[in-house]
């Protein structure tokens, strides 16, 4: 398997900016958000578990999931989300597994808002922490998901302090300026780690 590289960020940081630019440049991403959403697709057993866990009311008309619905219940109660994170996270890990052995890039990226916080770092060669202030976090995420300011604050703090996560990178990208400035950084980060991959 060639270069796994891991990139994390906290919510709203730009991690989706970065990881389009990198599979722009030929390079295969492993989305953990993704595979994510395909592990509690409709006719999976891991929504029948959790609509029978939290009732109909967690999927939507076409059978879906209702991930705002669940997110705000989750995020509201500690042991509502253990349980459902001993449920995903172990299918979630079989499925990211299977798809960085099938890439062959250059170099493969795993997406991960989680990679820090448990043991996908185990399936990273280098870590790349994409960074913004924590104010920059709200007000994005708060444009993109239209959640209010708390529920974002409530996320955010759920998630590894950005401290912690920088102290743990190999590369930090700073993205609290503009897009260019972001693609700028990104055809640098990416030219480094095409040498490493070497």
């Amino acid at each position: 398997m060639s270069l796994v590289v891991g990139i994390t960020g906290g919510i709203g940081s730009g991690k989706s900016a970065l990881t389009r630019y990198l599979e722009g440049q030929g390079i295969t991403v492993v989305d953990a958000d993704v595979v994510a959403r395909q592990v509690v697709e409709p006719g999976t057993p891991a929504l029948a578990a959790i609509a029978e866990r939290f009732g109909a009311d967690i999927l939507q008309g076409d059978g879906s999931l209702d991930r705002a619905a669940l997110r705000a219940i989750v995020f509201a109660d500690p042991d509502q989300r253990r349980w459902l994170e001993q449920l995903t996270h172990p299918l979630i890990g079989a499925e990211i597994q299977r798809q960085l052995a099938a890439s062959t890039a250059a170099y493969t990226v795993l997406s991960s808002p989680l990679l820090l916080e448990g043991s996908q770092a185990l399936l990273v060669d280098k870590v790349v922490v994409v960074d913004v202030p924590v104010e920059v976090q709200v007000q994005r995420t708060m444009a993109r998901d239209s959640n209010d300011e708390a529920q974002v604050r409530r996320i955010i703090a759920a998630q590894m302090d950005r401290d912690a996560r920088r102290a743990k990178a190999d590369f930090v990208v700073d993205n609290s300026g503009t897009l260019e400035d972001l693609q700028a950084r990104a055809a640098q980060l990416h030219a480094e780690l095409l040498a490493l991959a070497d």
